[in-house]
């Protein structure tokens, strides 16, 4: 995934209300469990071999390398709590909306002769349920890192920069050079 896809999966993992599984152990268990026992499907997801998986089920091996240990975490936050993670979306989607943090190159096609150079600005800003879904939806179909970035400058433009169509109206906004973005839902 890029920066956009990366900080809505932080989004969301935000939202449990329980720590994942703490020791590789428990989380080597939670995966086999959520896959009906299947070590092989496991041990495919992170890139080891079936009997690599069946030693940590057995507490053979505790402690895994540092590369595992982060690949065994992220796969088990994609998981874990599914159903506070999908009612945290719809909410989101429906009624309370998401806010983006971003830093970023931002530059605008307007007229000639206004001061439209791109510049490096931080923005923080609540777009409206109606850009959270977009973005949900084109996140679940997968769309590419490029378009999950129109959706954020489409939901800026308007919001932030057309302040709702009382200003600006022929302004359109690049969203470049994304140094941070983060996303939190209300």
């Amino acid at each position: 995934m890029g920066i956009i896809g990366d900080s809505l999966e932080q989004a969301a993992a935000a939202t449990f209300t329980r720590p994942i599984p703490a020791t590789a152990g428990a989380q080597i268990r939670f995966l086999v469990k959520h896959a009906k026992g299947s070590t092989r499907t496991v041990a495919q997801r992170l890139g080891v071999s079936q009997r690599t998986v069946e030693r940590y089920l057995t507490g053979q091996i505790r402690r895994p390398r540092p590369d595992l240990a982060s690949r065994l975490a992220d796969e088990v936050r994609k998981d874990w709590q599914p159903r506070v993670r999908e009612r945290a979306r719809r909410q989101a989607a429906t009624s309370t909306g998401i806010v983006v943090e971003a830093r970023a190159r931002f530059g605008y096609t307007a007229a000639p002769g206004t001061t439209d150079d791109a510049r490096i600005r931080w923005i923080t800003q609540a777009l409206p349920p109606i850009y959270a879904a977009r973005l949900f939806t084109a996140q679940d179909v997968g769309a590419s890192e490029q378009e999950l970035r129109n959706i954020v400058a489409e939901g800026l433009q308007e919001i932030y920069f057309r302040d709702n169509g009382r200003r600006a109206g022929g302004l359109l906004v690049e969203f470049t050079d994304i140094d941070h973005a983060a996303f939190d839902y209300l």
